[in-house]
C-alpha cells in the first residue's frame, strides 16, 4: 500500500465557548469548516483530508459534504483528552500520527476560511523544491511596533519614529496567521511541534490576517468572503 506524501489535517472541536459549535455555523452560505475543507480538497497534491472532531454534530455536518469530496475527505475521532480548552493543537496532531500512515501533514485552522487552494499548492511547491523541513502560512504586514517597559514608557521595534518611513517604503513584517502549516510526520513526531527545522513561509492575502475567534470577527470575515467571491447577501 503506498504511503499517502501529504495529507491535510483540519481539528474542528465541539467545545468552542465564544461562538457554540463555530465551526459548523453557516458564514456565507455553507458551514465555516466548509471553506477550509474546499480548499485542501482541490489541492491536487493533497491525497487525503483529515477532519478530526469530538463532536457528533460536526461528523454529521461534514458528513454531507461526502457526496463532492471526490473520495478524499474522512472525518475521524478525537479524543476528549485533546479537545479541551487547554489541550494543545499539537496534541491533536500527535494522536493522529499515532494511529495513521503519511509522510507530510498540512495543519488547516476551519477559523481561516479565506484560505485557497492556490496558497495550499505554493505552499507544497516550496516544501518539495526549496529543501524546507516546514512551512508556515503569514501575512505581511506595513504597522508600526511599539514594546512597552516596566517604567511605563515605550520604545519602537521595527522602525526609527526620528526617520518614519513613508508605507509604501516601509518593508513591513511577516505575521504568523494560522491558516495552515506543512511539516513531515518524522519531524512532528521528534518535536512534538508543527514547526521545525529550516521553515519557509507562504505568504496570502493580508485580508487573511482575518480569524475566527469572537463574534466581532465573523461579521467581518463574512463580508471579506462575500467579496473575494462576489457573492450576494442571502
Amino acid at each position: 500500500m503506498t504511503k499517502d506524501k501529504y495529507v491535510a489535517f483540519i481539528p474542528v472541536r465541539g467545545g468552542s465557548k465564544s461562538i457554540p459549535l463555530k465551526n459548523i455555523k453557516k458564514i456565507a452560505g455553507q458551514p465555516l469548516v466548509y471553506w477550509t475543507i474546499d480548499a485542501a480538497v482541490n489541492t491536487k497534491k493533497i491525497d487525503k483530508v483529515y477532519i478530526s472532531t469530538d463532536s457528533e454534530d460536526i461528523r454529521k455536518i461534514v458528513g454531507k459534504y461526502s457526496k463532492k469530496n471526490k473520495g478524499k475527505l474522512q472525518v475521524i475521532s478525537r479524543s476528549e483528552e485533546t479537545a479541551t480548552d487547554t489541550a494543545s493543537t499539537e496534541s491533536a496532531m500527535l494522536e493522529f500520527a499515532d494511529n495513521y500512515e503519511f509522510e507530510n501533514i498540512i495543519l488547516i485552522q476551519a477559523t481561516s476560511p479565506l484560505l485557497t487552494t492556490q496558497d495550499l499548492e505554493e505552499g507544497i511547491k516550496k516544501h518539495e523544491s526549496q529543501n524546507f523541513d516546514s512551512i508556515l502560512s503569514v501575512v505581511l504586514q506595513k504597522r508600526f511596533l511599539w514594546k512597552p517597559s516596566k517604567n511605563g514608557s515605550t520604545t519602537p521595534t521595527n522602525y526609527d519614529y526620528m526617520n518614519r518611513p513613508r508605507r509604501q517604503n516601509f518593508e513591513g513584517f511577516l505575521v504568523e496567521n494560522g491558516a495552515f502549516y506543512i511539516n513531515s510526520k518524522k519531524n512532528l513526531l521528534k518535536t512534538k511541534n508543527r514547526l521545525f527545522g529550516k521553515i519557509g513561509y507562504q505568504e496570502m492575502d493580508e485580508n487573511s490576517y482575518c480569524e475566527i475567534d469572537e463574534p466581532c470577527d465573523w461579521v467581518i470575515v463574512e463580508k471579506l468572503i462575500r467579496e473575494k467571491y462576489k457573492m450576494n447577501k442571502k
